[in-house]
């Protein structure tokens, strides 16, 4: 059996990624997203620069078409990289793929043929794609105007970056979701003394909940503060 159809409503995408929680998202882009997950649609390409959710998105479009009973792959491009033509997967009918991250193969002919010819036999069998990078199709530099075309056909959406409103509005919504208190205080704290990069910040979020359920903590500025003073010591 598919391994994605054991695991129901989408549990082995990260609760934290869903288009729900999506903070700051442009008008209707959530719905065109809903719309691919359940079926409408050939595709959609998000662009948007590093930490304007993208990959967020990514993984919460494959849980939302998991969730409603279709099959998904998220595919990580950006990680990929060099090995994206052995690893993807034979496109089935009917099946959402999700490519994350495509300006980490803009350049490299081998892996554009093998996604340009991937993009074909999907559209061919009646499955369907949405694409992330940082730039529009047009300005990934791509070396195969057939797949830079493809691309360009497709409808775009364009994130813009989160400003600080709305990434202490995502750092709320994680705590919430775990029945945590994070103050005002620590969250401006965090969001001065600690970068603006939503990856970093996620990442160092889940330390400091297992901090805070480990010592029954609320997550105020000075349990933040006495945390972060211990590991840098």
């Amino acid at each position: 059996m598919n391994g994605s159809r054991q695991l129901p409503l989408g549990l082995k995408y990260p609760p934290d990624q869903r288009l729900e929680n999506f903070v700051a998202a442009p008008p209707a882009a959530l719905e065109q997203l809903r719309l691919l997950a359940a079926g409408e649609g050939a595709g959609l390409y998000l662009a948007g620069g590093e930490g304007s959710g993208k990959t967020h998105l990514a993984l919460a479009i494959c849980s939302e078409a998991e969730r409603i009973g279709r099959t998904s792959h998220y595919l990580p491009v950006a990680v990929l990289g060099q090995y994206l033509q052995d690893a993807l997967p034979v496109p089935q009918p009917g099946v959402l793929y999700a490519l994350d991250g495509l300006e980490k193969i803009a350049g490299m002919r081998a892996q554009e043929v093998a996604l340009f010819n991937f993009h074909n036999a999907v559209r061919d069998c009646g499955g369907q794609l949405l694409y992330t990078a940082i730039q529009t199709a047009e300005h990934l530099e791509l070396v195969l105007p057939d797949l830079a075309s493809r691309l360009a056909q497709l409808p775009r959406i364009v994130l813009a970056l989160a400003d600080d409103a709305a990434r202490a509005e995502i750092l709320r919504l994680r705590a919430a979701r775990r029945g945590l208190q994070f103050d005002d205080a620590a969250i401006d704290w965090l969001l001065k003394h600690h970068g603006r990069d939503l990856h970093g910040l996620a990442q160092l979020f889940e330390r400091l909940d297992r901090e805070s359920l480990a010592a029954q903590r609320r997550l105020t500025l000075p349990f933040l503060r006495q945390v972060l003073a211990a590991s840098n010591s």
